[in-house]
């Protein structure tokens, strides 16, 4: 069977957005192989053409969630969002109940420093790329400061959101984040 050019590169593309999705909902050693190609309705035989490893797609659908959180991240920024926008983006109610959807560290943070270097090296730098934007939002953006405190800022609204999801309570939830978004901002004006 021949198949079209560049069908190799759009079912890699596919799997790796199925596994990123995979990855952040069930958890990267709960998410196997087997589950990952036939949520993207593919056979486990299908995967050894596109990678070489369990570790070498899990680095992949990191790198590209990442991408994606990035690339709201940019795209709210260049419409006008200003911090707290972004933090009440991040900490609501819809990225709350949608972990497959959402950011890769509150969904992985305990799982991705377990992983091999490669993909906590390739993790900082997402990371970094996410935590530079936010700086820019600050309002002393550019100082050695703001980058401290981005990173601040970005640990409280992970660590908010996960304490929100680990709680049954949705009232509950629900005051969790909001005092995350208060915290937030209040680090911001620090």
């Amino acid at each position: 069977m021949r198949f079209e050019k560049g069908h190799k590169a759009a079912t890699r593309r596919h799997i790796v957005d199925v596994a990123s999705k995979c990855v952040r909902r069930d958890g990267i050693s709960a998410a196997g192989i087997g589950g990952i190609m036939g949520e993207a309705g593919l056979t486990k035989g299908a995967f050894s053409p596109h990678f070489e490893s369990k570790d070498a797609l899990v680095r992949e659908a990191l790198a590209s969630a990442l991408a994606d959180q990035q690339h709201r991240l940019d795209e709210d920024q260049r419409n006008g969002l200003d911090l707290e926008g972004a933090i009440r983006r991040y900490l609501n109610r819809a990225h709350l109940e949608d972990p497959a959807g959402g950011c890769p560290s509150a969904a992985l943070l305990p799982e991705i420093s377990r992983q091999p270097l490669s993909t906590r090296q390739d993790y900082e730098k997402g990371l970094l790329s996410f935590v530079s934007t936010l700086a820019a939002l600050l309002p002393d953006a550019g100082s050695a400061a703001s980058g401290r405190r981005a990173t601040a800022i970005f640990g409280l609204m992970v660590g908010t959101l996960q304490f929100a999801r680990a709680v049954p309570d949705a009232a509950r939830a629900e005051q969790i984040l909001e005092g995350g978004v208060e915290a937030a901002l209040q680090l911001a004006r620090a």
